[in-house]
């Protein structure tokens, strides 16, 4: 969600022609920044408290929206890093080591440092106060600088934080690549080959393997277990994040996304669907942690079920919207030209809300609806006056 992951021109290569517009991935991007919205108004009402403002759901809906939160967690952020991954090749040969990263610096790094000193502190307002309202109760004080401090973390922007990790990266695997080549007297960037099809062979291989690696990984590190990994509030996913912003990477060299067919899409979208159904009975009968983690059966059959879903979602959308979502009108380069700003400034619009809200006594899934409905325009509306702030466009 950085500047190139908001950027629908895929600049070209430094001794190439400038690619067309590719619309479809600017509204992939709205997509996926609007589940993001969705996805922390779920968790606000659902039965997961993992939000700075939540009201634990009351009633049997509650289930659907932690079903819905548990589905895109599965998926989306993998997705936005691939997004990231796939933009990262031309944006280096354009600019060359020095300028990109001093770029994604200040596309990434402004964004982060604004949050936590500027919104974080806002939304924490509440956690603080009753804290430190049950202190007072045994009398204790808590002043808001210690617990700051100690409850630090870099809320939604953990993603610029990670991005800025691969960037760097990135960049060096490249500066290696660059010395190797001119040992072989080739120091020119690499250019991007004619589109190689991406074979069903191959998805079939990296499915497994991915699954493989995130079992593994996560016996060290199980899901919903924090550990400070640059501030991920799901590290349990890194697997995911890493391969998918490779793929991107890969993806942009040999144009895959312009060689998937239609059928790969359709199959994508139906693997998903199997796998979910597949794994109900799982996630019904096994016991409390027993997908997290740990080396479990139930762990790997969770690591299968959510690469296999993540895989055959991104393929489906990917084709869905390069075949039917293939333009852009005003309205939509309008929540493009946002949708970065509404991704950084959501959690307070969402934490606002919920305090506005707070009279509303309804069914946790009928709550979600009316404040999503609220919410989503809203986030733009917000988004859009900041960035209207002076130099506030260059950076969001």
């Amino acid at each position: 969600m950085a500047h190139d992951l908001g950027r629908t021109v895929a600049p070209a290569d430094s001794a190439g022609p400038t690619r067309p517009r590719l619309y479809y991935i600017d509204n992939l991007r709205i997509a996926l920044t609007a589940l993001v919205v969705l996805h922390h108004i779920a968790v606000t009402y659902g039965n997961i408290p993992v939000w700075y403002y939540t009201e634990p759901a009351k009633d049997g809906t509650g289930l659907v929206l932690d079903a819905f939160v548990v589905l895109n967690q599965a998926f989306f952020m993998g997705f936005f890093f691939m997004i990231a991954g796939y933009f990262t090749p031309a944006s280096f040969d354009r600019k060359g080591a020095g300028p990109f990263l001093r770029d994604r610096l200040k596309r990434l790094g402004i964004p982060l440092l604004a949050f936590l000193l500027l919104i974080r502190p806002l939304t924490g307002l509440d956690g603080y106060f009753q804290l430190k309202t049950a202190l007072a109760e045994h009398g204790e004080s808590l002043p808001y600088w210690f617990y700051y401090l100690v409850s630090w973390d870099p809320g939604p922007l953990w993603f610029a934080e990670v991005l800025l990790v691969f960037a760097v990266l990135y960049a060096l695997v490249r500066r290696r690549a660059a010395r190797r080549a001119q040992v072989t007297a080739n120091a020119a960037a690499p250019g991007r080959p004619a589109p190689r099809p991406l074979r069903p062979r191959a998805i079939v291989l990296f499915t497994v393997a991915l699954a493989l690696a995130t079992y593994g990984w996560r016996i060290l590190v199980p899901a919903g277990v924090y550990v400070p990994v640059l501030g991920l509030p799901t590290p349990s996913y890194l697997m995911q994040y890493a391969s998918f912003f490779v793929v991107g990477v890969l993806a942009h060299r040999r144009g895959w996304p312009g060689t998937l067919s239609h059928r790969t899409g359709r199959v994508g979208f139906a693997v998903a669907t199997v796998a979910t159904l597949a794994y109900l009975p799982v996630i019904v009968t096994a016991k409390s942690g027993a997908t997290d983690g740990h080396g479990t059966w139930q762990s790997l059959a969770a690591a299968a079920w959510e690469s296999t879903f993540a895989i055959g979602m991104v393929l489906g959308l990917t084709v869905l919207f390069r075949e039917r979502l293939n333009r852009q009108g005003p309205k939509a380069a309008f929540l493009s030209r946002h949708a970065f700003g509404v991704y950084v400034l959501h959690a307070l619009v969402l934490v606002g809300l919920g305090h506005a809200f707070i009279w509303l006594h309804a069914p946790a899934i009928v709550k979600f609806a009316i404040v999503a409905v609220v919410a989503l325009p809203l986030c733009w509306a917000v988004a859009y006056v900041v960035r209207r702030l002076p130099r506030v466009d260059r950076v969001l």
